[in-house]
């Protein structure tokens, strides 16, 4: 038997694959074009077929390289599981989970799961991060984080992973610094009044702007902010309203100042995840553990 490819570079082969642009797997290969180029032309010249077809207009995989993608990514998989089984079971080292947060969902909510994790799953280590959904939609394919927490607004786009349903989070309207509002305040009542929105680019952003469309006009806006928090202390400090889930006014103890709304806005809370992550058991630890604590509820 002649020598072998190097792990690193079906690794880099798999990454060709997912995004089939030189530049682009280069980059998340935090390579440059032309080393990662070296290394597919030497897989290619260890197997003894072409993999990828290059041209002046782009490159593609080849018939082979299709086959190859298929077999190689399955088998790599199978590989990383084993790593972190062994891992895992001799305690040398957590596996490490990295967990994408919808930014409009607070991060704070994790702190519970934190804790939680480092008491009962020591061998578990959660890493949250705070992120859009452009962002949680480009590192779940990337493989840099393993789970999110999102909205399922728009479900087609996540129609490559397992959805999971955890919780229906309930907006209500948070306007501390505005008197005189009754128990449940009308969209038309919140169309007239100051608002704090996400920036246009956030997905939350189109979220809150369909549900004025729907029932009441657009309300002035006040600011555009990018994340739950400083919505909150714009409002503590502004006569000015926000949409901000009920859950997480509860994590943060803000118990006072905030109104249910009519008509309802309800926006359904999903864990996102590959079924095919070498990680897959200790990511249905986490996901489990979810759903047990929303249960309870």
């Amino acid at each position: 038997m002649g020598e072998m490819p190097s792990i690193q570079q079906l690794e880099y082969f798999i990454i060709y694959g997912r995004v089939k642009n030189f530049t682009l797997a280069a980059k998340e290969a935090n390579i440059t074009q032309s080393a990662f180029s070296a290394q597919m032309k030497k897989l290619e010249t260890l197997l003894g077929v072409h993999l990828i077809m290059r041209s002046n207009r782009g490159s593609c995989l080849t018939q082979e390289g299709e086959e190859f993608l298929q077999r190689i990514s399955t088998w790599m998989a199978y590989l990383h599981e084993i790593v972190y089984d062994f891992q895992t079971d001799t305690e040398k080292a957590p596996v490490e989970l990295h967990i994408g947060i919808l930014r409009s969902l607070g991060d704070v909510l994790m702190n519970r799961h934190v804790a939680y994790f480092q008491k009962h799953h020591p061998h578990i280590m959660l890493n949250v991060y705070d992120m859009e959904e452009e962002e949680i939609l480009l590192d779940l394919q990337a493989g840099h984080i393993d789970v999110a927490s999102v909205y399922l607004l728009r479900e087609s786009v996540f129609n490559r992973y397992e959805k999971v349903h955890f919780c229906s989070d309930t907006m209500v309207y948070f306007a501390p610094c505005i008197a005189g509002l009754p128990s449940v305040v009308h969209a038309a009542t919140m169309g007239e009044l100051p608002f704090v929105q996400y920036p246009p680019k956030y997905l939350m952003h189109e979220a809150c702007r369909e549900y004025f469309k729907q029932n009441a006009k657009e309300p002035p806006i006040a600011a555009n902010l990018s994340t739950p928090y400083a919505m909150i202390h714009f409002c503590n400090q502004n006569r000015a309203g926000a949409l901000l889930p009920e859950r997480l006014l509860h994590a943060l103890e803000n118990e006072n100042g905030w109104y249910r709304i009519f008509p309802e806005m309800k926006l359904d809370a999903c864990l996102i995840y590959k079924k095919d992550n070498p990680k897959y058991r200790a990511i249905r630890t986490y996901v489990d553990y979810i759903l047990r604590l929303n249960l309870k509820k």
